[in-house]
């Protein structure tokens, strides 16, 4: 399980967590940079200044870099749907971007994938609902266990990897086609709702 530094009012040990977003999210950027400080985190606010139009990769990158060279553990995006922002994030090493809508969601990317960023929908979420999404998130331990091997499978380091992994999973796919799901080996009835995987 992975351990973060405490929150404090204190400077020393405070834990620092950068927040960048593009202009749709800047708004929403600002009051959650408000919950931050209010929480006792320090705030490192990556911008933009204004909500004149800009482009999301010029605020994902810098964020994202910092938290894939260990300068911070984790961090904040915003843009109109969250996608965008998590596409670029994810590109760099050891990121973990999730796009999360719901207080759930953002549990859940903790809880089970240890995600590093917290990537938020702007245009979807309201203050409130996005500062409901932001404290779960924060409050949200990995859970560590059955999901660390899932979530250590994540890195692929090559190409020679990723075309390895690809062929591995044509392999065992063979032959399986046209199964029922109830034999066994499908994958059985979607119940919605469950948090389980």
């Amino acid at each position: 399980m992975t351990q973060s530094l405490s929150r404090g009012r204190v400077g020393v040990g405070r834990e620092r967590i950068p927040i960048a977003s593009d202009h749709a999210g800047c708004a929403l950027r600002s009051t959650l940079a408000t919950l931050l400080t209010e929480l006792g985190y320090e705030v490192d606010d990556l911008g933009p200044a204004t909500a004149d139009p800009v482009d999301f990769p010029d605020f994902a990158h810098p964020l994202a870099d910092m938290v894939a060279s260990g300068a911070v553990s984790r961090g904040v995006l915003l843009c109109g749907t969250g996608l965008g922002m998590s596409y670029a994030a994810n590109r760099h090493a050891g990121v973990r971007a999730a796009v999360a809508w719901t207080p759930e969601i953002a549990r859940l990317a903790r809880q089970h994938n240890d995600a590093n960023i917290l990537v938020l929908p702007a245009r979807f979420v309201s203050d409130e609902e996005g500062r409901d999404i932001l404290r779960s998130w924060l409050d949200t331990p990995f859970e560590g266990g059955r999901h660390q091997k899932r979530v250590a499978k994540i890195e692929l380091h090559s190409r020679a990897e990723v075309a390895g992994s690809i062929t591995m999973l044509s392999l065992m796919s063979d032959g399986e086609e046209g199964e029922a799901d109830g034999d066994g080996r499908g994958c059985g009835t979607h119940e919605p709702g469950t948090g389980e995987s």
